[in-house]
């Protein structure tokens, strides 16, 4: 069911209630050592003193990151995500604060903030989106580095009179499987996330989760209106150069150092 709130959800939790926090740390996917080394390889070599991450989830980031020497605050909105990052292994070394990353405040100044996986679409709206770039900015120390991890809009493989794409078809061993689609408005550049599982008895669950993308030209302007000027961007955290075919980009701006 759409928007459907489970047993012991709060949805002031938003997208990422209990039912959603309980399993995000599962094995594989994002989780993988592959996927999550990388990302703190080069969060690491930027960070030149504190570091603040936005939308810090359950620490998937932020714990090894803080295991490493670096020290890491974070912002949340989600209370059943942020629960999970005291009990894992270091995560009392990472603090966190509950609110909304567009205009959350945390005391201090930062060598750098960062936001991963994809998290800047999840605000659906240009205004709200700038609000992030904007609040970014008012932590950083001037120098302080601003970085964005997402993924870019599947619009090619898009044919004349289709809107959906589809990302992932996993058929289960003992039946039923799972369905993954994204559905693009590229008037408005507003899209949903689907996520249609069937157990092996047929009974089903529809999951709706809706986005905002913006193409890397437009979060430059949006950093420039929050003082802030590109400095790196790549197609990956290896540093790979960003092209027609890549499918995200790494992108890190810096704040005037003058100001």
């Amino acid at each position: 069911m759409i928007g459907e709130t489970k047993a012991g959800d709060d949805p002031a939790d938003g997208w990422f209630p209990e039912s959603v926090a309980a399993g995000y740390d599962a094995p594989g996917g994002a989780n993988l050592p592959e996927v999550v080394t990388p990302a703190v390889d080069v969060l690491e070599d930027l960070a030149d003193g504190p570091v603040l991450e936005f939308a810090v989830g359950t620490g998937r980031i932020a714990v090894p990151l803080a295991a490493r020497g670096v020290p890491v605050s974070g912002i949340e909105l989600s209370r059943a995500m942020a629960a999970r990052i005291a009990s894992k292994p270091g995560g009392d070394a990472v603090e966190v604060t509950i609110g909304d990353m567009t205009r959350t405040r945390v005391v201090g100044q930062f060598s750098m903030v960062y936001l991963v996986f994809n998290t800047i679409s999840n605000v659906t709206t240009q205004d709200g989106q700038v609000d992030v770039f904007r609040n970014a900015a008012a932590h950083l120390r001037p120098g302080g580095l601003f970085l964005v991890e997402v993924g870019l809009p599947d619009l090619r493989r898009l044919p004349p009179g289709q809107d959906i794409v589809p990302f992932a078809v996993a058929p289960g061993a003992d039946g039923g499987g799972y369905v993954g689609f994204d559905q693009y408005d590229v008037v408005t550049q507003k899209f949903t996330s689907n996520h249609v599982t069937v157990s092996p008895d047929g009974t089903g669950q529809f999951r709706r989760i809706p986005f905002r993308y913006a193409w890397p030209a437009e979060m430059d302007l949006m950093a420039r209106i929050a003082g802030m000027r590109l400095k790196y961007r790549w197609a990956d955290w290896d540093r790979s150069e960003l092209t027609a075919e890549s499918t995200k980009h790494v992108s890190i701006w810096e704040r005037d150092p003058s100001t």
